[in-house]
C-alpha cells in the first residue's frame, strides 16, 4: 500500500493520497486546491488517481476535487447526505460502503456532526485483516479533539443537534474500531475548526480514547454542553468558502504570476476601490507603506487572516518583496476560494521611494510606551483583537475591548475613529493586521502593540478579567 499524508502548516491541513501498488488505482482525500504534489507523487510511484473523496463540505479551504477531477478524470464522492447540494457530478458513498483499490480496501463510515453529510474512512491495508491500517476521520475526531458543530448556525443548524449526532458517530462509528487503529485527521493546531487540537498528525484510537477530553466518560447532554462552549470566532470567510466547495467555480491555475503593475496604475485601482493588500512583515510595513493599505505578513497564517479581513468580492493588488513572494501571495489567497487578485506591485522599496509623497509610516509602540500613555490620555481607546478563548485564559489589558479578528470588519461601528487607538492581540502579528484596517477605514491615530499582550505582561503590567462585550455605540 501507498499512504502519504500533505500536511499544510500555514493552513493546519491534511490531506491524503492512498493507493494499492499492484493495481495502481489511488484515491485523494481532501484535497489543497493546488494539486501538482498530488499528480507528481501518483507519476513517481505508479499510481492513477481514480476517485478524490472529501468528508466533507470543507469550510476552511477550497478544496481541490474540481482541479483533480479535470486532471485525472477522478470521480467526486461526498457522504450520502450531500445529495443534491453540490453544482457539479458526485457519487454518493452511503454507510458501509467498500471501495477496493486492489488488495487494499477503503470503508466508508457516516459520522455526521461536524457537518450532516461528513464522513470517515477507514482504510484497510490487506482486505482480510483484522485490525485496519487507520481511519482518515475528516473534522470529527481531531487529535485532541472533535470537530466544532457550530459552524452552520448561520444557516439555520442548531449547534447542540449536531453536538448530539457527532456524539453518537463518535461513540458508535468510531471508537467501535480496535484501540491500534491510527486516526488521520484532516487538521492539527491553529485550525478554527476545533478548539484543542493537537501539534501532532497522527495518532490511535486507544490513545485518544485515553487522553482527549472528549472522549472521556459523559453523559450525552455532557458531551454536547463540552464541545458547544469556548469554540473561537470562526473566521470570516468559513461561510464564503462552504459555499464554494460547493459550486462548479473556475479552476485554479497555480503557476499564474499576477500582473505586474506600475504605480501610477496602483493608484488608480486603489482610488476605484480595489483592495492593496502588502503581504510584507509588519517590520517592513511600518517603515513605510502605501496609504491606505492592508498588512497581512505573508510569514504567517496567511490566507486565514487575509480572509478575516477582505471581503471575497474585493479585487486585490499584491505587495510584495519580488514576483515568487506574489505569486506565493496569489495561491495561498486561492487556497480559501479568494481568487481576486487582478495584480502585483512587486520590489515595492524602488516604487515607493519614487513616491514618497503617497508612501507613509505606521505608529507602533512598546508595553512601556503604553502604560505611560494610559497615563497620559484619558479617552485612549484599546482594541484587542484575539479570540474570546485566550482573553479568557490570561485577561486584558484594562479598560480594552475585545473584538475578535474575524469580526472587526462587522464591529467597526463600535469602535470610535477620532480617538486614539492602540491595537493588540497576543504576540504583535494580528494588531498589525487589525491596524492597519483601522487606518484603511478612517481611524486617524492607530498604534499596535509591539509583542502584543504577552509583552505587555512580561513587562510586568496587569490585566483584568475579560469584561462582558460593550454595546454597540448609539
Amino acid at each position: 500500500m501507498f499512504f502519504r499524508q500533505y500536511y499544510l502548516a500555514c493552513l493546519s491541513h491534511a490531506s491524503y493520497l492512498i493507493g494499492d501498488e499492484a493495481t495502481g488505482a489511488a484515491v485523494v482525500v481532501d484535497p489543497q486546491r493546488d494539486i501538482q504534489q498530488y499528480l507528481e507523487d501518483a507519476t513517481a510511484n505508479g499510481l492513477r488517481i481514480e476517485r478524490v473523496i472529501e468528508t466533507h463540505f470543507h469550510a476552511d479551504f477550497l478544496s481541490g476535487h474540481l482541479e483533480l477531477a479535470r486532471a485525472t478524470g477522478a470521480v467526486i464522492g461526498y457522504g450520502q447526505a450531500a445529495a443534491g447540494r453540490a453544482e457539479f457530478p458526485i457519487e454518493l458513498l452511503a454507510d458501509g460502503r467498500r471501495i477496493t483499490l486492489g488488495d487494499v480496501v477503503l470503508e466508508v463510515r457516516a459520522t455526521p456532526g461536524h457537518t450532516p453529510e461528513s464522513i470517515s474512512v477507514v482504510v484497510w491495508e490487506h482486505a482480510g485483516d483484522a485490525v485496519p491500517y487507520g481511519v482518515l476521520t475528516g473534522d470529527t475526531l481531531f487529535i485532541g479533539d472533535v470537530g466544532r458543530p457550530d459552524l452552520l448556525t448561520s444557516v439555520g443548524v442548531r449547534a447542540d443537534e449536531l453536538a448530539a449526532q457527532l456524539y453518537r458517530s463518535v461513540h458508535e462509528q468510531l471508537l467501535t474500531l480496535p484501540d491500534e487503529t491510527r486516526v488521520f485527521p484532516a487538521h492539527g493546531a491553529g485550525s478554527a475548526c476545533g478548539k484543542n487540537l493537537s501539534t501532532e498528525t497522527v495518532s490511535t484510537i486507544g490513545e485518544q480514547r485515553r487522553t482527549n477530553y472528549a472522549l472521556q466518560p459523559m453523559s450525552e447532554a455532557e458531551f454536547v454542553a463540552a464541545v458547544t462552549e469556548g469554540q473561537p470566532a470562526a473566521p470570516l470567510y468559513f461561510a464564503f468558502s462552504a459555499r464554494r466547495n460547493m459550486q462548479d467555480r473556475p479552476l485554479l491555475d497555480e503557476a499564474r504570476a499576477p500582473t505586474e503593475l506600475g504605480f501610477d496604475e496602483l493608484g488608480g485601482l486603489q482610488a476605484a476601490g480595489t483592495l492593496v493588500l502588502d503581504t510584507r512583515s509588519p517590520l517592513e510595513f511600518a517603515l513605510g507603506h502605501l496609504r491606505g493599505s492592508v498588512n497581512v505578513g505573508l510569514e504567517g497564517r496567511f490566507a486565514e487572516y487575509a480572509g478575516d479581513v477582505i471581503r471575497p468580492d474585493q479585487r486585490v493588488v499584491v505587495v510584495a518583496e519580488d514576483a515568487d513572494r506574489a505569486v506565493e501571495a496569489t495561491v495561498r489567497l486561492a487556497r480559501i476560494g479568494f481568487d481576486g487578485v487582478i495584480g502585483a506591485v512587486t520590489d515595492p522599496t524602488v516604487a515607493f521611494l519614487a513616491h514618497r509623497e503617497r508612501i507613509e509610516p505606521s505608529a507602533r509602540i512598546t508595553a512601556a510606551e503604553l502604560a505611560v500613555r494610559r497615563t497620559q490620555l484619558s479617552r485612549l481607546q484599546i482594541v484587542d483583537v484575539r479570540n474570546d478563548g485566550e482573553a479568557r485564559l490570561g485577561g486584558t489589558i484594562p479598560g480594552a475591548t475585545l473584538v475578535p479578528l474575524p469580526r472587526l470588519l462587522d464591529r467597526l461601528g463600535e469602535l470610535d475613529p477620532q480617538l486614539p487607538t492602540v491595537v493588540t492581540c497576543a504576540g504583535g502579528y494580528r494588531s498589525s493586521i487589525a491596524a492597519s484596517v483601522l487606518r484603511a477605514n478612517g481611524f486617524a491615530d492607530v498604534s499596535d502593540l509591539i509583542g502584543g499582550f504577552g509583552a505587555w505582561t512580561g513587562a510586568g503590567q496587569p490585566a483584568e478579567p475579560l469584561a462582558p462585550r460593550q454595546p454597540a455605540r448609539a
